[in-house]
Order: C-alpha cells, then structure tokens, then sequence
C-alpha cells in the first residue's frame, strides 16, 4: 500500500466500480450514499425500478456517476449480468451483496416452502452474487472489496422465529470467511456486516410511539440505549469499500450497539 499524507485519503473512492445488490433496500441506500459520496461509480441493482431511479437522482450530484440495472441475482446469468453491467466500462472493485428476505414465524407455524424462500434470497443468491464477482474479480488481476450482509440472528438466537432467518445468516457468516481464504491469493477481500434492528421499511413500526414497550424489550440488550438508523452504516462501508481495510479480511463485523457484547 502506498504511504499517505493525509490518513483520510485511504477512505477516497475515486475511479473505482461498486455494484450494490438490493439498493433499494434501506442498507442498499445506504451503501449507495456511501459509495458514491467517497467518489466511487455505483451501479443500483434490484427488482424496483422507481426506487433505484429516484435514490440515482437523489444522489447523482456526488463526485462520479451513478446507472441502475434491474433484477436479483435469482440464477446464474442473472448475477453475471449484474456483474458485467457494473463493470462496464472501468471494471469493477466493490461489490455489496445487500438483498435479503425474512419470514417470522415459530418453526411450528412456519413452511418448507417460507423457510426455502428465505434460504434462497439470502444464500443462494448471496453466493450466486459472490461466484460471478469472484470471476470478474480474478480475471481482472486487481483485487477487489466484497461485503455481504449478515445480522447478530446469525450468532445469537431469539426466543422465537427466526429459525430460518438466524440460519441464513449463520451460513453467510462461514461463506464471508470461505470465501475470504479462498480469494485472499488474488487480492480480494471479504468480510460481512451484522447489524442489529435498524429503521428500515419492515421495522418501522418499532420506532413508532405506540410501540415504546416492544422497543424497550429490544433496547433491553443494547448497551447504546438506541435502535439503529442507516446513517450509522456509512462509516463501516466506506471502510470496507476501500483502501483503509486493505488487510482485513474473512471478519463479521457486529454493528450493533453493543448487542453483542451484553
């Protein structure tokens, strides 16, 4: 790694390639506004259209550009086209595997069927993701940053249903160290982010008023005395996104509040 002047230029993103999977969701925006705010060239990916133009808009006053592309990685040539659409034309250095799925339920209540649909979206396609950013990563001989989200479910379990949920996260967890040693000999690295409950669409209703003694049960293990906001992301994926974590890799980073530490 080149020395620095100035410590905060390792954090600078400027000519490098991001793609971020699930950009419509609320860690996909914040990887987004991020990314593209360290001056990288993002590319949205997802299923929603409208959401991923009106974050394009939102953000594309930042330094580099920003370009959307539909679709989940669902099958093979679906991530590969992702993939090939966020390297065109400079290449790509980033890569944030940030789509995801839950279905709470008792294990008595829930289905093969809801427990597969979870596995899917959160592993299946994680890895399918990783495979095709793996490829582009070694041909390209440069290295690259991988970041793939996982959540304390996969370390600590709940009193009840998170079965499935808790379960694809715990093989996200082995697939960042996995996929940690077996790309480290090409320059990639790969670690993951596990948060605990953050203001998003499906957890919003926590932070409403009238849901203070269903907060208060959650804040009960957080030594920060607060829920989650996605700004508190921007820190960690500007880290991970660049040369400031050039020999991290393999780690499950706990942004949690502490969660992890009561």
């Amino acid at each position: 790694m080149t020395q620095l002047t100035a410590p905060s230029g390792l954090f600078d993103l400027r000519g490098k390639s991001a793609l971020i999977s699930g950009a419509s969701g609320a860690l996909g925006e914040a990887a987004a506004r991020a990314l593209a705010g360290a001056g990288a060239h993002v590319t949205l990916a997802g299923g929603n259209m409208a959401k991923l133009d009106a974050l394009a808009g939102e953000i594309a006053g930042a330094e580099e550009s920003v370009s959307t592309v539909e679709g989940r990685p669902v099958d093979e040539a679906a991530a590969e086209r992702l993939v090939a659409a966020a390297a065109e034309p400079r290449g790509l250095d980033i890569v944030i595997a940030a789509s995801g799925f839950s279905v709470v339920k008792p294990i008595l209540e829930m289905t093969p069927g809801e427990f597969g649909s979870v596995m899917d979206a959160n592993v299946r396609q994680t890895w399918l993701l990783s495979r095709a950013a793996a490829k582009r990563f070694v041909e390209q001989g440069r290295g690259g940053k991988m970041i793939l989200i996982s959540s304390v479910r996969g370390q600590f379990a709940a009193p009840g249903g998170t079965s499935a949920y808790g379960t694809s996260k715990a093989a996200i967890n082995l697939l960042t160290r996995s996929l940690a040693v077996e790309l480290g000999p090409h320059g990639v690295c790969v670690n993951a982010i596990a948060p605990t409950v953050f203001r998003s669409e499906l957890t919003a209703w926590l932070f409403e008023d009238e849901n203070e003694e269903a907060r208060a049960k959650v804040l009960q293990r957080i030594p920060l005395g607060r829920l989650g906001e996605p700004g508190d992301f921007t820190g960690i994926f500007m880290f991970l996104a660049s040369g400031a974590s050039d020999f991290l890799t393999g780690e499950i980073i706990n942004l949690d509040g502490g969660f992890s530490a009561n």
